[in-house]
């Protein structure tokens, strides 16, 4: 039986780490027209993320801009960050990225693209969470719009994890799952180690796409051997600043996710 296990448990002494995802959407509003990247770094900010997982970030996209896409949006905040080059265009690349307050102690960019198709990465941290430097293991993802491709890309996510990650570890893998129908969340849950945040309160993922109406469930949360409890985020002004809505979580140490 999953549960979220955060309720009641103030006076653990792990302390709480909070997690946000968010497609980027390359720092442009749903119908890029305008170049968005500092208000979605106030945005983040105001969430008090120690965590942030990144889709559709990069750089280098023709706009007069010095810094790469993550690292304007981690400025002073998130000293740490690893980002994943995925798609490279002539206009530019992007990939995804995580922005962290926690060291990163190694981090790898995995392969999972579909030949013919948009290339697509795994994210993979290491983290070292504080007070005693325990390991978070933090994988960020974007799969693929079509769902021969996406079981494709969740059948080396789920190898890559059975075969890099450690059992009994700490793992929170994030991000644009493009799984409308759901059945990529079927496919991860037949793991009974594995817990979506927000399916596990609510039964069902969040609805996070498009941002300004949410109605599809396309983003989400999984944790393995962490307590855990979704977060609400309000609605503006994330439905401004892409075209999908952010999805928060707060988890701990030491717990079983199960």
């Amino acid at each position: 039986m999953r549960s979220s296990r955060m309720a009641g448990q103030e006076g653990s002494e792990s302390p709480a780490i909070r997690l946000l995802t968010l497609n980027a959407h390359q720092g442009f509003n749903a119908f890029r027209r305008r170049n968005l990247l500092s208000r979605i770094r106030d945005a983040l900010r105001a969430s008090s993320a120690d965590l942030v997982f990144l889709q559709e970030v990069g750089g280098d996209h023709g706009e007069d801009i010095p810094q790469q896409h993550y690292e304007l949006l981690a400025d002073q905040v998130w000293p740490q960050h690893a980002y994943g080059r995925n798609a490279v265009a002539t206009s530019g690349h992007q990939g995804n990225a995580l922005l962290s307050k926690f060291p990163i102690v190694r981090w790898q960019n995995v392969d999972v693209s579909v030949d013919g198709v948009e290339p697509r990465g795994l994210l993979h941290c290491v983290l070292a969470v504080p007070p005693a430097g325990l390991p978070l293991h933090a994988v960020c993802v974007h799969l693929g719009l079509r769902e021969a491709h996406r079981r494709q890309q969740v059948d080396r996510l789920l190898a890559f994890v059975a075969d890099g990650i450690p059992r009994d570890a700490p793992l929170v893998i994030a991000g644009d799952f493009n799984d409308w129908r759901e059945r990529t969340h079927a496919r991860l849950l037949a793991d009974p180690s594995l817990a979506e945040i927000h399916a596990s309160a609510c039964k069902r993922p969040a609805r996070t796409f498009p941002a300004w109406w949410p109605w599809l469930r396309l983003d989400r949360i999984y944790v393995r051997n962490l307590d855990h409890r979704p977060l609400e985020m309000p609605r503006r002004p994330w439905s401004d600043l892409s075209d999908h809505a952010p999805l928060a979580g707060e988890v701990r140490l030491g717990g079983t996710g199960a």
